[in-house]
Parts: C-alpha cells; sequence; structure tokens
C-alpha cells in the first residue's frame, strides 16, 4: 500500500508533534535549569536515542515562541558576540506545564494502551 500524499493524522494519540516537543522542552529546562537549544537536542538524544529525534527547525522556534509567550527568559552568553542562547523556566512557564502535563496526561496514558495492546496483539504476547 502506497502511503504516500495520504493525511497524516495523530497516532496514537490527541497530542500533535508540537505540542509533544514543546511539553518535553519546558519539562527538561524545568528538570535541569539554564539550557540552550544544543544542549536540549544532545539530552532528548541521549535520553530517546534513535527513537524520537526533533529537528532543529523544530526545536528553535518552539524556543523563540516559547520565550515570546513569557514561558521562557533568555539571554546570551556573550551579547556581543551572540554565540550560545541559554534558557531558564519562567513561573509562567512552569505554572503552563502543570497545565500542559494535566491536559495531556489521559492522551499519554492512552497512546501507551494502544501500542501495548498493538503489540500484544501482533507479537502475541511475545516480546
Amino acid at each position: 500500500m502506497d502511503y504516500k500524499g495520504k493525511l497524516n493524522r495523530q497516532f496514537p494519540a490527541k497530542i500533535s508533534t508540537t505540542a509533544f516537543t514543546s511539553i518535553y522542552i519546558l519539562h527538561l529546562v524545568d528538570k535541569y535549569g539554564k539550557m540552550y537549544g544544543q544542549k536540549i537536542l544532545d539530552t532528548i538524544n541521549e535520553q530517546m536515542g534513535t527513537r524520537w529525534k526533533p529537528s532543529r527547525g523544530m526545536v528553535y522556534p518552539l524556543l523563540r515562541e516559547m520565550e515570546e509567550e513569557g514561558y521562557l527568559k533568555a539571554w546570551w552568553d556573550e551579547p556581543d558576540k551572540r554565540s550560545i542562547r541559554y534558557y531558564r523556566i519562567t513561573e509562567k512557564g512552569a505554572k503552563h506545564l502543570d497545565k500542559m502535563k494535566i491536559k495531556y496526561k489521559s492522551s499519554f496514558q492512552d497512546a501507551l494502551k494502544i501500542v501495548n495492546t498493538a503489540i500484544d496483539e501482533i507479537y502475541d504476547g511475545q516480546i
């Protein structure tokens, strides 16, 4: 079956990749304190390996958007060179993260149940 050009639905849960990535970024900055974009990408890669890796083209615009929304405070390590931009979660960002965790918890649980059920069915419990 050819899947090219087919509608790209959200599977296995009702959460978009952008929302998932935003929650994860806020979580990392909240957990580890100040971080910069490449450190966020490296941390995700360390935690997820090749299973999931958001692109730079997704992460950096999300960081700018979250800064504009007031969820992150950002500053340049060396303002004259503008080389490394650090981010720290704000109080508003922490509250937003808490709301997002509540909002999407059931979606995460549903996704896990869907995938686990499919694995059990497809592999007859052999994984």
